[in-house]
C-alpha cells in the first residue's frame, strides 16, 4: 500500500467546505450544503484562477436566479420549461465569459424550480449560499505555498547541466574526442517544462505583480537552450584542428564559470566581439578543409553572440543572486 499524497489544495478544500457548511447551516439557511459545493468548486490552484472562478460563479449564479424568475414565474413550474430555460441561459453565460459558472448556477436554478415560488426569501436564502460558499474559497485560498525553493532547484539543475554541455563542447574543441552520450540535453528539456509551468503558477499567485523574475529566467534559458541545440551540430561538424578551435575552447570554458544567476553577459561579449576581430586579422586559410573549420568556427562565435545577447536582456533579481556569485 502507497501512503495517501495530501496537497495544500486538498487540505484548503477540506476545510473551506466544512467551514462553509458550518456558517450556512449556523443562519439556518436551506440547502446549506450547497455553500460547500461552491467553495469547492472555487479553491483552485492559484490566486487568480480562484478570483476568476469566484467571478464567473458568483456572477452567473446571479444570472441563473433572474432566468428562473422570468421562466418559472411567467410560464411554469415544468420541465420542458427547465429545459427551456437552460437552452437559453448556458450561451448567454457563454458570451459574457462566464460560463466556469454553469454547474455551480445549475444548482441554484434547481432550487428555485423545487420551490414552486420564488419568493424575497428564497432569493436572500440563495444569494446568502453563493456569497458565503464563495467568500470562504476566496479566504481560504489567500495562502499559497512559496514555490521559491522549488523553483531555484530547478535553476540549479538547469544551470548543472548547462555547465555539463559546455564542458563536453570545450574537450571536443581541443581533443576532437568525445563519449560524451548527451543526456543533460534531453534532461534540460525536460526541466525547462515543468519549471516553466511552475513559475507560471507562481506568476498567478501574485496580484499586484505584472512580471515574475524566475518565469522570465526560464524563459530566457529555453531561447539559450534552443541556441545550444544549434551549437552541438556545428561543433562536432569541424574537424580540423585549426588553432582558432582552441583559442573558442578556452571562452567557452570561462564561459561555463559564468553560469550563474547573475548578468555578466556584457562583460563576456566584449571578449567575444575581441575574438572576432582576432580571427580577422588571422592569416587566410590554406587548404579548403581549414577554410571550412574557420568558416564553421566564425558561426560558432556568432551562436555564441545571439546566446549572451538573450543573457544580457535578463533582468536580474538582486534578492534571487545575493550570495551567489555574479
Amino acid at each position: 500500500m502507497f501512503p495517501l499524497k495530501i496537497g495544500y489544495r486538498t487540505i484548503k478544500t477540506a476545510i473551506g467546505a466544512a467551514a462553509a457548511i458550518s456558517i450556512a447551516q449556523f443562519f439556518g439557511l436551506n440547502s446549506f450544503a450547497s455553500a460547500g459545493i461552491l467553495t469547492i468548486l472555487c479553491v483552485q490552484s492559484s490566486k487568480k484562477k480562484s478570483l476568476h472562478a469566484a467571478y464567473s460563479r458568483f456572477f452567473a449564479c446571479m444570472l441563473a436566479i433572474a432566468f428562473s424568475f422570468i421562466f418559472f414565474e411567467t410560464i411554469a413550474y415544468h420541465p420542458v420549461v427547465l429545459g427551456l430555460l437552460l437552452l437559453v441561459f448556458i450561451p448567454v453565460t457563454v458570451r459574457f465569459k462566464i460560463s466556469e459558472g454553469i454547474v455551480t448556477s445549475t444548482v441554484i436554478i434547481l432550487h428555485l424550480y423545487t420551490s414552486k415560488n420564488i419568493t424575497l426569501g428564497i432569493v436572500f436564502n440563495e444569494i446568502a449560499l453563493i456569497v458565503i460558499g464563495i467568500g470562504v474559497a476566496l479566504l481560504v485560498n489567500l495562502y499559497m505555498p512559496s514555490l521559491d525553493a522549488k523553483l531555484r532547484q530547478y535553476q540549479v539543475g538547469i544551470e548543472d547541466n548547462f555547465r555539463t554541455i559546455f564542458q563536453e563542447l570545450v574537450s571536443y574543441l581541443r581533443t576532437n574526442e568525445s563519449r560524451w552520450v548527451g543526456k543533460e540535453i534531453i534532461d534540460t528539456a525536460r526541466l525547462l517544462e515543468e519549471a516553466k509551468s511552475i513559475a507560471f503558477r507562481d506568476v498567478q499567485n501574485h496580484f499586484l505583480r505584472s512580471q515574475d523574475y524566475y518565469y522570465h529566467y526560464f524563459k530566457t534559458r529555453e531561447k539559450q537552450f534552443e541556441i545550444i541545440e544549434r551549437i552541438l551540430p556545428l561543433v562536432t561538424s569541424i574537424d580540423h584542428l585549426v588553432t582558432q578551435r582552441f583559442m573558442i575552447a578556452d571562452f567557452l570554458e570561462t564561459l561555463t564559470d559564468a553560469i550563474h544567476p547573475g548578468n555578466t553577459a556584457q562583460l563576456h561579449l566584449k571578449r567575444l566581439h575581441e575574438l572576432q576581430d582576432q580571427f580577422k586579422e588571422e592569416p587566410l586559410p590554406t587548404t579548403r578543409d581549414e577554410f571550412e573549420a574557420r568558416a564553421q568556427l566564425f558561426q560558432l562565435l556568432k551562436e555564441l553572440e545571439e546566446y549572451l545577447l538573450i543573457k544580457k536582456s535578463l533582468k536580474v533579481d538582486q534578492t534571487i543572486v545575493k550570495g551567489q556569485k555574479t
